[in-house]
């Protein structure tokens, strides 16, 4: 086993079946007995006390949530602006804008009182890469009904989350089903496929975590049971870390790299997060810093 540079520890994990890796999203994987790497974490919080501060996040779509104060209108534009946060990053940037530009001062407002026709013909000619306006407009009337059924997103998601979950997968999986009740698409796949669901996992860390950077907002939902947001980027960095050997940026890895941050991080392993993610984000960052000693 390679021994990781964060952890000091072997790579093992998941379980044995048949011959196959199994992990169940809903348990946690085997862990090793040896101890954390002071030293690792240490480094880590060092990034996290430098790079953790708001005149880092642009860009990033993050920064849209600053805008708004009422806590519905916080949710609908963070759902938004984490389904759009796929390709380059001043594409995203333009697409969420454009998006909120034609929702007004109150997106939630907008959805509330637009009946699906009149959502449909104000992104008519929306395009963000491979989501057209008719996704978009079906996402959103997603969004109004779950809204009109149970008050907000915080409440539709925290009726499906269990006490004893051990992650917020479980919930999540239930809450693509209220979003999209006929089955899914792309700008929300369902964990229950086997995606990472990077979007739908940084929406969560936005929602739920609170420090200087994300707004936070989400009671009844604790930090520890999180997911990383998967992307390629964050992958790359986990395999370069050792936090993971699997070549594919799926949930099991995804899974699997927050479980070796719950050892670092046990009631926050989404700490890290974002301080991480901002050298690839950032061109005036130094990538090397993450790889110090």
């Amino acid at each position: 086993m390679i021994p990781s540079p964060l952890t000091g520890e072997g790579k093992g994990g998941g379980e044995k079946q048949t011959g196959k890796y199994v992990m169940r999203p809903n348990a946690s994987p085997r862990r090793s007995a040896d101890p954390v790497n002071s030293r690792s974490k240490k480094r880590l919080e060092v990034l996290y006390s430098a790079y953790n501060r708001r005149c880092y996040v642009h860009p990033d779509p993050l920064e849209f949530l600053y805008d708004f104060h009422d806590p519905v209108d916080i949710e609908v534009v963070g759902f938004i602006a984490a389904s759009l946060a796929y390709g380059n990053v001043k594409q995203i940037l333009r697409s969420v804008s454009l998006v909120l530009s034609k929702m007004g001062p109150s997106p939630s407002g907008f959805l509330l009182a637009s009946p699906f026709d009149r959502i449909a013909d104000a992104f008519s000619d929306f395009k963000h890469r491979f989501t057209t306006g008719e996704e978009l407009a079906r996402l959103l009337w997603g969004v109004r009904r779950v809204i009109e059924k149970h008050g907000s997103l915080q409440k539709c998601f925290i009726s499906r989350l269990r006490r004893d979950d051990h992650t917020v997968i479980p919930a999540l999986s239930a809450f693509v089903e209220n979003i999209f009740p006929d089955g899914c698409d792309f700008l929300i796949p369902s964990p229950g496929k086997g995606s990472a669901c990077k979007r739908l996992n940084l929406f969560l860390r936005w929602m739920v975590r609170r420090d200087d950077v994300d707004p936070g907002g989400w009671e009844g939902v604790a930090p520890s049971k999180l997911v990383v947001p998967l992307d390629t980027h964050m992958h790359r960095i986990a395999m370069t870390l050792g936090l993971t050997k699997r070549k594919q940026a799926d949930l099991r890895t995804a899974i699997e790299v927050t479980e070796e941050f719950r050892k670092l991080s046990p009631r926050d392993p989404v700490r890290y997060d974002f301080v991480l993610t901002r050298f690839g984000i950032r061109k005036d960052l130094d990538q090397t810093a993450l790889f110090c000693n």
